[in-house]
């Protein structure tokens, strides 16, 4: 299968519309940690890693464009990612990720992936940067939910979306552990 032949888009050629979207590093850094969680989400449930990681990249293409009005977030993505030839699972996944502020429902396995999956990445980029030298491959697991049952930890991190991995039928232990494994392998990529 020719890559992104499902996705409609090269991995490149959406990190490259990404970045001409997205200006913010840090923003691209949490586009791409989802990105590898997705990836290892699609490995897990035997879905096509492709798609699922094209899903995890793009998912925040409009935040610059809209992060004064959440209720455009997702639409104006679907807006850009449709014109590119972006598959329509790909974008409906990624309107989905914000289905409290466009009065949608996620209702997919793909759906609760992308959401679960973006959100733990604040959680675990928080944790990092209490460590001493602020790196990814010294936060275990244990540390991670911990810090989940802390409401004042990492404040902004939704602990409700976190925990849509438990309607797929992960445990959260179990999906704290593979996010911490794929962003582990991406680590120097997005500075941790």
């Amino acid at each position: 299968m020719t890559e992104g032949l499902l996705a409609g888009i090269s991995r490149d050629d959406a990190l490259e519309l990404l970045k001409m979207h997205l200006k913010n590093e840090k923003l691209i850094s949490h586009c791409i940690a989802s990105e590898a969680i997705m990836r290892a989400m699609a490995n897990k449930f035997d879905k096509d890693e492709e798609v699922w990681g094209i899903a995890g990249l793009l998912h925040d293409i409009d935040y610059e464009i809209t992060n004064e009005d959440p209720g455009r977030h997702g639409a104006e993505a679907a807006g850009i990612l449709l014109s590119k030839g972006v598959s329509k699972d790909i974008v409906e996944a990624i309107k989905n990720h914000n289905a409290e502020g466009l009065g949608l429902e996620r209702s997919t396995l793909f759906d609760h992936a992308l959401t679960c999956s973006e959100t733990i990445t604040g959680l675990i980029v928080a944790t990092a940067l209490v460590y001493p030298d602020k790196k990814i491959a010294g936060v275990k697991p244990k540390s991670v939910t911990k810090r989940m049952k802390t409401r004042h930890f990492a404040r902004a991190v939704s602990r409700e979306r976190i925990l849509e991995c438990e309607k797929i039928d992960m445990t959260l232990n179990e999906f704290v552990e593979l996010s911490l494994g794929a962003m582990a392998k991406i680590a120097e990529e997005i500075g941790l």
